[in-house]
């Protein structure tokens, strides 16, 4: 289910605004996983919205060389790899250079593991997954959430995003229950041109939104 054409956001609480307002039919059950650090701006928001609660997956996108906003693959901190076969071939990038560049975000990926999880994850096993991030691209730090997620024996998993090209929305259908975008414009060159504010979000905030759910957890479970 995604709408198209163009649409820009003014921020990405914006954006989770009106993505929950999509997601509102999916919210029983459901947990939000969101891919940080953008994402988790967008999924707090769509958690808040729909009062579910709030977890996270760090992924790292493998850069191409000299272009590291292009993702030639993806990794999830515990070093599980999707590659864009295709691309990579286009490029002619070398075995060792994405190599290399796996073990440099695989590094990152755990310091953000490390720093951001601090609690108990959400337990997955039965759930429905609502997989968020602040705008998809070639799809590869995505579809590496969808394969760690699985792992965890979800119900359903439901990919949400504000923004992505409509042939990349085509593609994740075939392994998501539901891909949710708002916008899939064409021609498609960098998720930060569909916002009209789009900052770089901090590990402190990241720290700080997750503190945030986390803390009310804790609260409705005392009373």
């Amino acid at each position: 289910m995604f709408d198209v054409g163009a649409k820009k956001f003014e921020s990405r609480d914006d954006a989770g605004e009106l993505l929950a307002k999509k997601l509102d039919k999916f919210k029983e059950n459901a947990v939000v996983v969101a891919i940080p650090r953008g994402g988790i701006v967008v999924g707090a928001a769509v958690a808040k919205r729909l009062k579910i609660p709030l977890d996270l997956i760090i992924i790292r996108k493998l850069g191409a060389p000299g272009n590291p906003e292009l993702a030639i693959g993806a990794t999830t901190s515990k070093g599980g790899i999707v590659l864009d076969r295709d691309l990579i071939d286009k490029l002619d990038i070398p075995s060792k250079y994405v190599h290399q560049e796996h073990v440099r975000q695989l590094i990152e990926a755990r310091r953000r593991q490390k720093l951001y999880v601090k609690e108990d994850r959400t337990e997955l096993i039965g759930k429905l997954v609502i997989l968020v991030d602040d705008g998809i691209a070639t799809g590869s730090t995505i579809e590496a959430a969808v394969h760690a997620v699985r792992e965890e024996l979800p119900d359903k998993i439901i990919i949400a995003a504000p923004v992505a090209p409509i042939e990349t929305a085509d593609r994740l259908k075939l392994i998501a229950d539901e891909v949710v975008v708002l916008s899939t414009p064409e021609p498609f060159y960098a998720i930060g041109e569909f916002y009209s504010d789009f900052p770089q979000v901090s590990d402190q905030e990241v720290v700080e939104l997750l503190q945030e759910f986390y803390l009310g957890k804790r609260d409705k479970e005392v009373r």
